[in-house]
């Protein structure tokens, strides 16, 4: 028992301790409080400090005085370019949806040596989608093998978007590019000419993201190397005759899409000209198979309508009211409309695109026993320019989409109802243009390789000998090679794929062609245009400057002349430099048109021996070549109208040997 005082005692010591502890506890809540509230403050100025970063670098993107660089001719549509308006249209009309944000215009940039590993501080800023190297780029920088160019940009994803899967798609980046979405690797894709994306769903957060973008581009050093380990097309640091300035970095529309976890990625064409089908395989990742609701109408009438399953052919045959084939003279196009629906009958996705139906094969015609290039059962003689794609204020892009189609447009008028777009690709609405506007199209891979340790003989069959090329070099060249025709295959203007020209790293060239009709057998291969000459795919392809000249006569292929010509004319103030060069230059338009004429009535009196095809150099000037039908700046037509009529002759003495 205790007694009282103890008692007193042990009450006074247990309130003490029980009031110390009250105290520890308000001490304690007083110290989160205060550091909560530091946090707040510190949370809140860091914030107020980002929004104010954020301000500060819309308002420089505003504010950024974008001009073109370089005192060198530029074409009328690079005037007045609106920064915040590049390249609007849907970048794929092949496979288009309605919502979808365009990354097109002022990005940061800068440009580092490969030991830095940051690209911090940005050197400024850059006007996607141009190169580098161009001046509508704003930037106009040499990029060489030992440097790093690094992008980046703001975005914030749309509410609207929540829940739906975000894909980044890119029309093309010159070389290897790296993708980071927050600082984080999403992917990277090796290719200078060839689409593709990315999901980046899992890296986005809210508010703003940074895109930052890593671009490496060996291209070349010197001549000796040029090109040695990847496609580059006509690419070299050091421009000079043939070859051009290059084009590094995003050089085609970057844009951002939503889709739901199951969408259509491509459509796949196997149209059958003869029993009057339109065939489309509508592609879901991981080979899902949904039901799918088809529709195809011609000019706005529907023509056919069916149900089937994604990533199975699906076919709408056409009565005989509604088969209209397409050709050059009559360009015939049917929309799409497509609905991929979940087993539930829930839609997941919509797509609208298009397609042609018609028919290209080699035969032999019944007048002469030559073989030519059939389009829907009649013989055509192809007859067209060399087309390099080539600007002098974006290189490899042309300012505008307007821009573009202008030269397709120009051709046409020109009475050509064929392109050969010369180891380069285009963007995909380049392809569409060339549906809608009626134009054949030969379509070259890029060269790269050209080392001098083949040879080149393109007088005789079998003649020549093969590239040395690692391993490294050909698993680059199948890879975009197969890229390339995966992309451009849906688009039925193209007729012929070119694998090799002027056996510019010409190798295995058998085993390319069966290649390359593994990824499309619907179309002609022109194993090597002018180059070492096997006796494989459709083509033996004749180059002949100035005047067109069957020289070499092979019956089990088609002869074609794929390059002659090269007329030069210097228009003063349309010209790159004042260095410049033709085949044969002439001194006015009327000499350089009856020359051309001269060309044509050549050409016509070799049909009978077997030609079935010609392509002149070139659509335009480009930097020292002024032997263009236009000049590089696209102001001045350097040939007279007149010779639509020939080329119509052409067209007319082969249809009629049918």
């Amino acid at each position: 028992t205790l007694n009282e005082p103890f008692r007193e005692s042990l009450h006074g010591t247990l309130d003490e301790t029980k009031w110390k502890r009250i105290a520890y506890i308000i001490f304690a809540i007083s110290v989160v409080i205060l550091a909560a509230a530091a946090i707040f403050i510190f949370l809140y100025i860091d914030k107020e400090e980002e929004e104010n970063e954020e301000k500060k670098e819309d308002n420089k993107i505003n504010e950024w005085k974008w001009e073109p660089q370089g005192d060198r001719i530029k074409t009328r549509w690079a005037k007045g370019l609106d920064i915040n308006k590049i390249w609007q249209e849907y970048p794929r009309p092949q496979l288009e949806r309605k919502d979808w944000i365009n990354l097109n215009g002022p990005w940061k940039y800068s440009i580092r040596t490969a030991d830095q590993l940051s690209p911090n501080p940005f050197d400024g800023y850059i006007l996607v989608p141009f190169p580098v190297e161009s001046s509508l780029s704003g930037v106009m920088k040499t990029f060489t093998k030992d440097d790093i160019l690094w992008y980046e940009k703001e975005v914030e994803i749309p509410e609207s978007w929540k829940g739906k899967h975000i894909l980044i798609h890119f029309g093309a980046v010159d070389w290897k590019c790296e993708v980071f979405i927050n600082r984080n690797k999403v992917g990277q894709h090796t290719g200078g000419y060839s689409y593709f994306y990315f999901d980046i769903t899992g890296f986005l957060k809210e508010g703003k993201n940074t895109i930052l973008l890593k671009v490496v581009d060996v291209s070349d050093t010197v001549y000796s190397t040029w090109g040695k380990y990847q496609p580059v097309g006509k690419q070299t640091i050091t421009p000079n005759g043939i070859w051009y300035t290059p084009a590094s970095g995003v050089w085609q529309t970057v844009w951002l899409e939503p889709v739901n976890e199951y969408y259509i990625e491509k459509l796949e064409i196997n149209n059958n000209y003869d029993s009057r089908e339109i065939k489309v395989t509508f592609k879901v990742a991981n080979n899902v198979k949904l039901p799918i609701e088809f529709k195809v109408k011609f000019n706005d009438v529907l023509v056919g309508e069916t149900k089937g399953k994604s990533n199975e052919e699906i076919s709408i045959k056409l009565s005989n009211e509604n088969f209209k084939p397409w050709s050059p003279s009559e360009p015939n196009l049917y929309s799409i409309t497509a609905d991929l629906l979940l087993d539930s009958g829930e839609k997941v996705d919509s797509i609208t695109s298009y397609t042609t139906i018609r028919k290209i094969e080699s035969k032999r015609d019944s007048k002469t026993g030559k073989l030519r290039i059939y389009l829907n059962n009649n013989p055509l003689f192809n007859i067209g320019p060399l087309d390099q794609g080539y600007w002098p204020d974006g290189i490899y892009t042309a300012p505008s989409d307007e821009a573009m189609v202008y030269d397709i447009q120009k051709l046409k008028e020109l009475g050509y109802n064929t392109i050969r777009k010369h180891v380069k690709t285009e963007p995909f609405r380049y392809y569409y243009y060339c549906d809608k506007i009626g134009m054949v199209l030969w379509q070259d891979m890029p060269s790269g390789n050209v080392d001098g340790s083949g040879s080149w003989d393109s007088s005789t069959m079998n003649g020549g000998t093969d590239t040395v090329r690692t391993q490294e070099s050909k698993d680059n060249y199948y890879r975009e090679w197969g890229e390339i025709i995966d992309n451009l295959k849906f688009f039925q203007c193209i007729i012929t794929w070119t694998p090799f020209n002027e056996a510019w790293g010409q190798f295995d060239t058998e085993a390319v062609v069966n290649f390359t009709l593994s990824k499309d057998n619907l179309r002609l291969i022109n194993a090597a245009s002018g180059g070492n000459h096997r006796p494989v795919g459709n083509f033996l392809d004749l180059h002949s400057y100035p005047g067109p000249n069957h020289f070499l006569k092979y019956d089990d292929l088609i002869n074609v002349i794929g390059e002659y010509g090269g007329l030069g004319l210097e228009i003063k103030n349309h010209t790159w430099k004042d260095d410049n060069w033709g085949y044969q230059v002439l001194n006015d338009k009327i000499e350089l048109t009856n020359r051309y004429i001269e060309f044509i009535e050549n050409l016509y009196n070799l049909i009978e021996g077997g030609i079935s095809a010609a392509i002149y150099t070139q659509t335009t000037d480009v930097e020292g070549e002024i032997n263009g039908l236009m000049t590089y700046d696209r102001n001045e037509t350097k040939i007279f109208d007149v010779i639509k009529e020939y080329h119509q002759k052409l067209i007319d003495k082969l249809s009629e040997l049918k």
